[in-house]
């Protein structure tokens, strides 16, 4: 267990700070934040400060040529009072693939995890308590060495920020846009790590789903425009013939580790899951004959959200089914009730997290 020396000042953050009536997603920042610094190859020691603005160099080289990786988490507030994290393990190995594939250095496991134990500790009674809230963790890293040089950089901070969060989504169901034309992520690139330059290459696209009334794009292969890959913020599920069904992961889709624990979760419930490549073209006509009878977006901020329709740049739609017994829902709720610790899921999933020496 790491041990930590709050500052008066740090003390005095964490004192004036109270919940809002509406949290909203992202908007509300916790008022401390966590720093670590790597140097000479070597990483110092944890430092926990008030939330403020940071000073960096203009040359540096994360200005200049992207060099940043980051992370979301959430943890929860069990029935009893407890914090629990939800695998912090899998987001510190993601973390480390990032990492590797931005020439950025490692941060150990246990350092990750200890971060977001310490965050979440200190900020245990923020903790929004309705269903579905949460404290949203972004764990990040990014480029501080001066130099207009174009290397990797030799020297880099790792920091925490949390924010107590409701839901991603206003709704209950969201429309998803089909990009046709613009990529997110092409063979060989960096698709596969949580880089802040993919979700830049999407945001284009994001303004003209707004103009659709839609909230996320659909990406799909870069070579032929054919393959579906993942949204711009989740990953993409949907259900044929009772079976779920998600596209094959590539190296230029994120491995969401919802992703995962909803493939993992629902063969631990008897349902059929299948992971294959998947044709756009096929999908929607399957959505009309009704073989496909919902999707789905997953990801850590969205956790389980249905997708009401896809939507093509020529505004043909393509509704999915309302049904009432939506598999969709029947699986956020089973996820829920394992982050919010109303039920035992698969060992290591759920992380109750233990009160720090201070």
């Amino acid at each position: 267990m790491v041990s930590i020396q709050l500052s008066e000042e740090t003390k005095l953050a964490l004192s004036k700070f109270s919940l809002p009536e509406e949290v909203g997603f992202g908007t509300t920042i916790a008022p401390i934040m966590i720093e670590c610094d790597y140097q000479n190859e070597h990483w110092s020691n944890l430092s926990v400060k008030p939330f403020a603005p940071i000073s960096i160099c203009p040359t540096a080289k994360v200005f200049h040529y992207g060099q940043e990786i980051f992370e979301g988490l959430k943890a929860y507030k069990s029935p009893n009072g407890d914090a629990l994290l939800f695998r912090p393990e899998e987001n510190a190995n993601r973390f480390n693939h990032s990492a590797r594939r931005m020439a950025m250095p490692e941060v150990p496991v246990e350092l990750f995890t200890q971060s977001c134990e310490l965050m979440t500790d200190l900020c245990r009674d923020f903790i929004p308590s309705a269903s579905g809230s949460s404290l949203y963790l972004r764990p990040f890293m990014f480029a501080t060495e001066t130099s207009l040089g174009i290397k990797p950089s030799d020297s880099f901070k790792f920091m925490v920020l949390a924010s107590p969060s409701g839901s991603y989504f206003k709704t209950g169901g969201v429309n998803v846009y089909i990009e046709r034309n613009a990529v997110r992520a092409c063979p060989g690139g960096v698709g596969t790590a949580k880089t802040g330059g993919n979700y830049a290459a999407s945001l284009l696209s994001s303004k003209e789903a707004f103009k659709r009334n839609c909230q996320q794009t659909l990406w799909l292969d870069a070579l032929h425009h054919e393959l579906i890959e993942e949204m711009s913020g989740m990953n993409f599920m949907f259900v044929e013939n009772n079976t779920i069904v998600t596209p094959t992961l590539t190296d230029t889709i994120l491995a969401g580790i919802t992703r995962k624990s909803v493939l993992e979760l629902g063969k631990s419930k008897g349902m059929k899951v299948e992971e294959r490549p998947v044709k756009i073209n096929d999908l929607l006509e399957k959505i009309k004959t009704g073989e496909v009878s919902e999707a789905f977006a997953c990801g850590t901020a969205a956790i389980i959200t249905p997708i009401e329709k896809l939507v093509e740049a020529d505004g043909t739609e393509y509704p999915l089914k309302n049904t009432e017994e939506k598999i969709s829902l029947k699986l956020r709720q089973d996820l829920l009730n394992i982050q919010e610790g109303k039920e035992n899921g698969p060992q290591g999933w759920s992380v109750t997290v233990k009160k720090h020496q201070l």
